[in-house]
C-alpha cells in the first residue's frame, strides 16, 4: 500500500514538474492572444532592441514603463516567444537588472534578483541548445547580486555551469569563481575537495578554450590567470604534487607521444609544486621538448609548402635571397588575391634592392606591386630608396647627383599624398634630403628653375628643376 502511494505521488509530481516547464516553455503559436502577444513584443522590442542593462536603466520613466509593461504581457503569455527564440528571457533579464539600478527599495532589488534567476532557469530549460554559457552568465550574475553573492547557493550554481556547460562557458567565469573559493574555502564553507575539484576543472576548460577559440583564446588565457592570482592564498591548502601526479601520470602513460598530453601534465604538475629534479618530471621534459620540436618541424614544413609567401619570407629571414626570390616567384603563380600579389611582388623587390643591388628589376617590382594595390605608399618609399642610394653613383658632380635626389624627393612626396601611414616617415626623408638637391648656382648654370630635365645613369625619371 506505501509503494502504490508512492508511485501515485511520484506521479504526480512528474506531471506537476512536466506542466510547470510546459508553461514556462509557451509559446504565441496558436494561441488565442497571439496577435495581441506578438503587438507586445514588437512594441518593447523597438524600445530595448540593442541597448544594454546600463542603457536602460537612464532611460526615462515613460519609455522604461512602457518596454517593461510590453515585455511583461509578452513573457507572461509566451515566456519562449515563437519558439524559435530565447528573447523574452534574455531582454527580461536586461529588463530587471535595469529596474535594479533604478529601484530604491531592497525589496525591489531582491525581487529582481531572483527574477533574474528565474529567468535564466527558464531559458536553460526551454533553449536547451543555448543553455551552456547560460549557466556560466547565472553563475556570475549571482556572485555579484547582494541576494546571493559569497554564499553556497552562488557556488552550486557555479557547480553546475562547470558540469553542464563545459567549453561553451564565457571566460568572465574564471575570476569570480576564484574570488568565491577562495572566501568559502577560508571560512570552511566548501570542502578540500569541492574547492579543487571545481578549480581543476576550470583550469581545464580555461586552457582548452584558451587553444581552441582562436578569436577570444587570449581573453581566456588572461581571465584564467586571474582567477590562479585570486586563488593564490589558498591553493597550497587544497592542491598538492602526489595528487596531481596520482591523477595525471596514467594519461601519460597511456599517451607518452601525444604533445597535448605531455604539455598538459608536464605544466600542471610544475603548476602544482612538482620540483623539476624529480625523475617523472625530467622524464616528462624530455620527452615534451623532443616531441615538440618533431610537430613543430612538421607542421612547419607543411604550412610552407602550402604558403610560399610565407617560405619567401623565412628564406629571406635566413639570409637566403635568391631562394627568397625563388620562392616569391612561385608565391605569385599560384595565387590569384590582387593584394598578397602586390605584398610579393614588394617583397622581391625589396630584396632585390636592398640585398642583391638589382635596381632597375626591383624597380619593377615595386611598380607592379603599387598598380595592384592603390593607395599604398610603401612600393613608392622603396623606389624613392633606390634613388636616394643610388645618388651617390649617379654621376661625379653635385648637380647630377642631386637631380637623382631630387627623383627621390618626388617619390617621397608622392607617397606622402596617397597613403597617409607613410606621411611621417616620407616627410621625414624629404626634409633630410632638401639638403642635397642641386644648389642654384649649378641650376642656373644649366637652365631657368622649374625647366623639366631627365635624371641620369639608371634612373631615367623627368624631374622639375629645382634648388
Amino acid at each position: 500500500m506505501k509503494t502504490a502511494f508512492r508511485n501515485l505521488a511520484f506521479g504526480v509530481l512528474s506531471l506537476v514538474s512536466v506542466g510547470a516547464l510546459q508553461a514556462q516553455c509557451t509559446t504565441w503559436v496558436g494561441s488565442p492572444n497571439e496577435a495581441s502577444l506578438k503587438e507586445a513584443h514588437v512594441l518593447y522590442r523597438g524600445i530595448v532592441k540593442g541597448k544594454s542593462y546600463a542603457d536602460l536603466a537612464k532611460m526615462d520613466a515613460s519609455n522604461f514603463n512602457l518596454a517593461f509593461d510590453n515585455w511583461k504581457k509578452a513573457y507572461e503569455g509566451a515566456p519562449a516567444a515563437d519558439g524559435q527564440r530565447a528573447t523574452h528571457y534574455i531582454d527580461g533579464v536586461e529588463l530587471y537588472k535595469a529596474q535594479k539600478e533604478r529601484a530604491t527599495d531592497e525589496v525591489a532589488k531582491g525581487h529582481a534578483d531572483q527574477m533574474i534567476v528565474k529567468l535564466y532557469d527558464q531559458h536553460i530549460a526551454c533553449y536547451p541548445k543555448e543553455a551552456g554559457y547560460i549557466y556560466g552568465r547565472k553563475a556570475v550574475d549571482m556572485f555579484y547580486m547582494a541576494s546571493f553573492g559569497y554564499r553556497q547557493e552562488t557556488f552550486k550554481a557555479f557547480q553546475e555551469a562547470f558540469e553542464k556547460g563545459g567549453a561553451s562557458l564565457e571566460y568572465t567565469v574564471f575570476e569570480p569563481l576564484g574570488m568565491l573559493v577562495t572566501y568559502l574555502f577560508k571560512n570552511q564553507q566548501i570542502s578540500q575537495k569541492e574547492a579543487r575539484d571545481i578549480v581543476v576543472k576550470a583550469q581545464e576548460i580555461a586552457e582548452q578554450s584558451a587553444v581552441n577559440n582562436e578569436k577570444l583564446g587570449q581573453y581566456y588565457e588572461a581571465s584564467s590567470v586571474r582567477m590562479e592570482f585570486q586563488l593564490a592564498e589558498i591553493e597550497k591548502d587544497i592542491f598538492d604534487c602526489e595528487y596531481f601526479k596520482e591523477k595525471l601520470i596514467p594519461a601519460y602513460k597511456e599517451n607518452p607521444e601525444d604533445l597535448e598530453v605531455l604539455r598538459y601534465v608536464y605544466n600542471t604538475l610544475k603548476a602544482q609544486g612538482c620540483a623539476e629534479t624529480d625523475e617523472i618530471m625530467v622524464e616528462l621534459k624530455a620527452k615534451y621538448e623532443a616531441t615538440a620540436q618533431e610537430v613543430n618541424t612538421r607542421l612547419t614544413e607543411e604550412y610552407l609548402t602550402k604558403n610560399p609567401g610565407m617560405a619567401a619570407r623565412k628564406l629571406y629571414q635566413d639570409g637566403k635571397y635568391t631562394e627568397a626570390i625563388d620562392k616569391y616567384k612561385e608565391a605569385i603563380a599560384a595565387e590569384t588575391d590582387q593584394e598578397k600579389l602586390a605584398e610579393f611582388y614588394f617583397g622581391m623587390a625589396s630584396i632585390q634592392f636592398r640585398q642583391l643591388k638589382s635596381y632597375s628589376a626591383a624597380r619593377e617590382n615595386a611598380r607592379k606591386a603599387a598598380s595592384l594595390k592603390p593607395g599604398w605608399g610603401r612600393p613608392y618609399m622603396l623606389i624613392g630608396d633606390m634613388y636616394a642610394a643610388s645618388s651617390r653613383n649617379c654621376g661625379n658632380d653635385g648637380y647630377t647627383r642631386g637631380l637623382a635626389v631630387l627623383a627621390a624627393i618626388d617619390k617621397y612626396a608622392y607617397a606622402r599624398s596617397i597613403d597617409s601611414e607613410v606621411a611621417g616617415e616620407a616627410a621625414h626623408k624629404i626634409s633630410l634630403y632638401n639638403g642635397s638637391v642641386p644648389s642654384k648656382d649649378d641650376v642656373f648654370m644649366r637652365g631657368a628653375n622649374n625647366t623639366r630635365v631627365t635624371v641620369p645613369c639608371w634612373i631615367g625619371e623627368t624631374v622639375s628643376l629645382r634648388y
